[in-house]
């Protein structure tokens, strides 16, 4: 039996992204070992599936409260609807999908997003917790069958903002790595630069360009990812020499000074998404703000969001 089908028939209330989530951390183990949701069991083998929290029962009254409460947080941060799509501005610190000891995600909250036909959203494609900005949600099956597609065909184009340290010596580039996941911890694994043909190494490709700098101790990055790893332009950046500001996961950069004024959090910003309409018409092409943090540090070092973004030069492959 496939581990993902063995863990939908002994814990019925687990959600199919709750599954891949600690499957994916490794937080799931088969005779001590990391596995896939499509490996398959045999008999005998040991698995060990991580503590799963319960929700509290609500109190009579309570579950239409909390629904609609949860309709009203998605509507605060829809930057775009139509029938078939919504686009939101996905908050820095919330989860995209559920996991080991997260019980609040926007996969769970979409469940209050269901049509007259019983259809739920659905996530088309992830971000990093800490990481904010356009999120694509398909509100229909047609919607997300023809939305994956895109994403396969690499049609979708992706924009992201980031404050890095230094300032690259290269203005514009290309980065093409392969990269691979490792272990840090039981519960943490991280992305590491890898060789072809490395176990587990995939190529990862992105295009930046330097729109701005402070006094050549911090830029302002505009980059587009070509492919779509796990954490990519965060190892990316880390990979040139310049990490991303507040990454706790890729900083590396020893003695560095947090510069005074700025919020030690990742400044990431998924900024600008452009996807063919599922339908057909028009391209969706919607932008997102900056995150609290990132406009107090831009208002800090003096950087105009109106400025020009030479990302829009670079290739689509």
């Amino acid at each position: 039996m496939r581990v993902d089908r063995f863990l939908e028939a002994r814990h019925p209330g687990l959600s199919f992204s709750h599954i891949q989530r600690f499957v994916r951390k490794g937080e799931l183990r088969v005779d001590g070992r990391r596995v896939e949701t499509k490996d398959r069991l045999v008999a005998g083998q040991k698995v060990r599936v991580p503590p799963l929290s319960m929700s509290a029962p609500r109190k009579p009254g309570g579950a239409s409260s909390e629904v609609e409460k949860t309709r009203e947080f998605l509507k605060s941060i829809t930057l775009y609807e139509d029938d078939d799509v919504l686009v939101l501005d996905k908050p820095m610190g919330l989860a995209v999908q559920g996991g080991s000891g997260t019980l609040r995600h926007l996969d769970g909250m979409l469940e209050t997003l269901r049509g007259r036909d019983g259809e739920r959203a659905r996530l088309v494609h992830r971000l990093d917790k800490d990481t904010s900005g356009c999120l694509l949600v398909a509100k229909t099956r047609f919607a997300a069958a023809a939305l994956a597609k895109t994403f396969r065909s690499r049609s979708a184009r992706k924009i992201y903002w980031a404050l890095v340290a230094g300032v690259p010596r290269v203005r514009h580039g290309r980065i093409s790595t392969f990269l691979s996941k490792e272990e840090v911890s039981e519960r943490d694994t991280r992305m590491r630069i890898a060789a072809h043909g490395d176990d587990g190494a995939m190529h990862a490709v992105t295009y930046y360009a330097v729109v701005e700098t402070a006094a050549q101790k911090l830029a302002w990055l505009s980059m587009k990812p070509v492919t779509g790893r796990t954490h990519q332009l965060r190892a990316h950046a880390a990979h040139m020499g310049h990490p991303i500001v507040g990454d706790p996961k890729y900083f590396d950069i020893e003695n560095w000074e947090f510069p005074r004024g700025l919020q030690n959090r990742l400044h990431l910003l998924a900024r600008r998404i452009v996807v063919p309409h599922p339908r057909g018409s028009k391209d969706i092409d919607v932008s997102a703000p900056l995150p609290p943090h990132m406009q107090q540090s831009f208002n800090l070092l003096g950087f105009d969001i109106a400025r020009y973004d030479p990302i829009v030069e670079a290739p689509e492959e």
